[in-house]
Order: structure tokens, then C-alpha cells, then sequence
């Protein structure tokens, strides 16, 4: 460890990786510093399931055709705005190039998972989940010569004007500085960090559930900010979703996730619904759910559906509690059992007649309730077929928005403009481009289009 390296990436997980691969190929020696175990190496990479592609085409596993236009508008539709627009359409581009050179380098790929995300057209599935994608970069990455640490933290960013001149790593209790020519920060963001997520959002945030691993405490982020790097995006944003309320508090994962929202109504401790559970497909709006749970009484949700929608989603790993009737099931979550009846049955009696069989559980159905505030306005379907099912819900986060600003070449800005020999890619920026809100596989596609890009222009440096 005495010989500098040409490139340390500071980071574990997809958009790292990449990044390494990338700086290996062109001929660097490149370190890749992880701050978890090796049986946790990964990051929050190990928990995902698909990458968000434009193709033109066929292409893979993907059907169709997804354009950059129509990936841009549901980009738009999420984050309200919110977003670089060019930064975002390049990375809407580059994904195109992506999907082939993650196959080229041990990626595999299968038609898209039944149930509410029923993406073939837009969204590529992992074969074997995230965890196979990590393995898989690992292994090319190792066979490149890339020399991986584990259980090695990056404190601090050692600076001089606009370039960096070393990293501190502490690792086995002792801390060395080590040298390169050129760094990549793929480090993610500060979930992990429940004091900051506090002093972001205030004592609520002692009631989140973090999804993904518990070693993204933004220690990186903090020490570039604090030493003036730009930063983009707002502390309080993050992708946050409605998760099992029994989910660990860290590392549950995927499968902690509940999809049934769109085909129940969804209601807080006093047995209210507070938001329109069909406003549009589940993949465009899954994300918001974990907000807007962060904002009812003690950061709790419950979704309530009845026999004939146990069927329609992906379960979570955990079973659902069942009743006979509703205010059995209401006594079983600890909810008022007649405010959630006198819910159920006003909500029952504002669903529209179905004759012609209108319910279509993938699609926009149109099946919206009249006269009851707040809406339902797809899939409004009378729960009344017992037994009944119900599922609590906390905001599980994913990842947090704020970040450190980049430039189309992935270059990290301090006050007086862009760093000489430092870059950065995955949720570390991804507030570049997700001001707000999600879109499903996009993470994976921000982490590998700027791993990559990173990767590349690093390896420019060096040469």
C-alpha cells in the first residue's frame, strides 16, 4: 500500500464498480476502498432488482421501444421539475450503451418479474437480483487486477486547492492516507446516519426504517461539504418508500417492500385514508409513499384489502395479518375497529358498478370512486370478499438527494469550480438529477452511467 495508485475509487457498490472496471480497462492500477464487510460488500446495489433502459428496439430481455422523450416525461412527472435537464438527458441516452456493456461484463438479464412492476418495456431484471450484478462486477473487476479493501472507511478527503492529494482510511482500528492520481466518490448518501437524518427532518426520523446497508453514513459527503464542495439537492429528499412496518431497521432489503397499496385502501392509527391510492401505476408512484406515511401520526400507515386482491402483487416476506371481518382485522393491527369499519363502508359506497369488468390490475383502469375526499381514482373496488388483510407500513429510505454537484463529465465542483482530479457517481450526486420523487430503476441507471463515465474520464487523467 505504499505505491500511490492511479485511481482510488471510494465506494462498493454499482456505480463504484463501474467506475473501477471502467479505470482498469484503460489501463490503471486502481484501489477500491468498501467501508463494509465483504459479506455486505455492495451497498445498497445488493438490494435492487432491475436498470431503467432507453432502447430504440428490442433490446436484451427489454420489448418494444422506450425513447428518450417518453423516459424523459416520466422523469419530469416524478420530480416534478426538479432536475438538470441536460445531466438528465444524458443519462436518459447513455443507458442505451449501458444495458449491452453490463452483459459484456457478467451481467445476466431475464424477462421482467409478474405483478405490479410488469416492466418488460422499460425496466431490465437482474438474473439472480442485485447481489448477482455485485457478484458479477466483483469478479471482472478482481480479474482486471483491481485491488479491493474491505472493512475500509474513508474520514477524510485530503485536499490541496482544486486537486486531492490522498485519502485517510481507517481499517482494524488503524488509520493510513493513501495516495493516487486521480479519486472517485461512490460512496452513497447519509441515510445510514439516523442523527442526520434527524437534524434533516426532525424526531420523526427516529421512526424510519432504512431498506439498504447501514454503512452509508455520508462521512465522505460530510467532509467534502464541510471543505466546500457545491452541493445539490435538499437534505429532506430522499427515495422513500412504504415498507412492511415489522421490516428490521437496516438492511431489510427489497423484500421488505409492500406493493399491495394500489388495489387496498391505505389509512393511519386513527383509521383515516389520507391519499389517493390509485393515482397511477405502481411503478411511478411507489415512491412517494414513504413520505407521505413519514407525514400521518407516528410515522404509520396500514393497508387494508380483501381475498380478491391477496393475489395481484408480490408479497412482502412477511404475511399479512387476517380476519374475517374488519373490525376483528382492526382489533389484530390495533387500530379503532368502528372508524376503520365506517371507512371501509364509505369508501365501499363510493366505488363505481363494474358490469363490463373494467378492473385491470396493470393497467389504468379508470375505476374511480364518486363523492369521497380523498379519491380513488383507478382500481376503486369494494373490499368485501373476506377474509381481510391488512399490512402495517413505515418509511423505509432508500437513499438520500443531497449530494455533491457534477458536471456532464461526472467532475465534482468546490467553490471556485471543478476539481482537477476528482469525481463522483451514484447516490453521492444522484441529487443532480432526482430533485425529488423516484422512478423505478433509475438509481441503478444514474450509478451506472456516471460509474462509468467517471471510470472513463479518471482514466483520461491518469493518461
Amino acid at each position: 500500500m505504499s505505491e500511490p495508485y492511479d485511481l482510488i475509487v471510494v465506494g462498493g457498490g454499482n456505480a463504484a464498480l463501474c467506475a473501477a472496471i471502467e479505470g482498469a480497462e484503460k489501463g490503471c492500477s486502481v484501489l477500491l476502498l468498501e467501508s463494509a464487510p465483504k459479506v455486505y460488500r455492495g451497498g445498497n446495489s445488493r438490494h435492487t432488482r432491475n436498470f431503467r433502459c432507453m432502447h430504440q428496439g428490442p433490446l436484451s430481455v427489454l420489448t418494444g421501444s422506450y425513447t428518450e422523450d417518453e423516459y424523459f416525461d416520466d422523469l419530469m412527472r416524478v420530480v416534478n421539475g426538479k432536475t438538470d435537464r441536460h445531466l438528465a438527458r444524458m443519462c436518459i441516452r447513455e443507458s442505451e450503451k449501458c444495458l449491452p456493456w453490463m452483459e459484456a461484463h457478467g451481467v445476466r438479464f431475464q424477462p421482467s418479474l409478474s405483478g405490479t412492476l410488469s416492466l418488460s418495456r422499460t425496466n431490465a431484471f437482474f438474473l439472480g437480483g442485485g447481489k448477482a450484478l455485485v457478484n458479477a462486477y466483483y469478479r471482472t473487476a478482481e480479474n482486471l487486477g483491481v485491488t479491493v479493501l474491505y472493512d475500509a472507511e474513508v474520514t477524510h478527503i485530503h485536499l490541496d486547492g482544486n486537486r486531492v492529494t490522498g485519502v485517510d482510511v481507517r481499517s482494524k482500528g488503524e488509520t493510513a492516507t493513501l495516495q493516487a492520481r486521480a479519486f472517485v466518490l461512490a460512496s452513497g448518501g447519509f441515510q445510514g446516519d439516523i442523527d442526520w437524518l434527524c437534524r434533516a427532518w426532525g424526531p420523526s426520523a427516529r421512526n424510519f426504517l432504512i431498506r439498504g446497508t447501514p454503512y452509508n453514513r455520508g462521512v465522505v459527503l460530510r467532509d467534502m461539504l464541510d471543505q466546500g464542495a457545491e452541493s445539490v439537492g435538499d437534505p429532506t429528499q430522499c427515495h422513500a418508500v412504504a415498507i412492511d412496518g415489522r421490516a428490521p431497521k437496516f438492511d431489510g432489503g427489497i423484500v421488505t417492500r409492500l406493493d399491495c397499496v394500489p388495489f387496498s385502501i391505505v389509512v393511519n392509527n386513527q383509521g383515516a385514508r389520507f391519499y389517493d391510492e390509485g393515482e397511477d401505476v405502481w411503478p411511478k408512484r411507489y415512491a412517494i409513499w414513504g413520505r407521505l406515511v413519514a407525514a400521518q401520526p407516528e410515522q404509520v400507515g396500514y393497508s387494508i384489502i380483501d381475498s380478491q386482491s391477496l393475489e395481484l402483487f408480490m408479497p412482502s416476506v412477511f404475511p399479512p395479518i387476517k380476519a374475517d371481518t374488519i373490525k376483528d382485522l382492526a382489533r389484530r393491527l390495533g387500530l379503532p375497529g368502528e372508524t376503520l369499519k365506517a371507512t371501509v363502508d364509505s369508501f365501499n359506497a363510493a366505488c363505481p358498478t363494474d358490469p363490463d369488468g373494467s378492473f385491470h390490475p396493470t393497467e389504468l383502469d379508470g375505476l374511480a370512486t364518486e363523492g369521497l375526499d380523498p379519491p380513488k381514482t383507478n382500481w376503486a373496488r369494494p373490499i368485501t370478499q373476506p377474509p381481510f388483510y391488512g399490512y402495517s407500513l413505515r418509511p423505509g429510505v432508500t437513499f438520500t438527494y443531497l449530494g455533491l454537484k457534477v458536471d456532464e463529465t461526472a467532475r465534482v465542483y468546490g467553490a471556485d469550480g471543478p476539481f482537477a482530479n476528482l469525481w463522483a457517481a451514484g447516490e453521492i450526486m444522484a441529487g443532480s438529477i432526482l430533485g425529488q420523487g423516484y422512478l423505478a430503476g433509475f438509481g441503478m441507471t444514474i450509478g451506472t452511467v456516471f460509474g462509468r463515465i467517471a471510470g472513463q474520464e479518471a482514466a483520461s487523467h491518469v493518461a
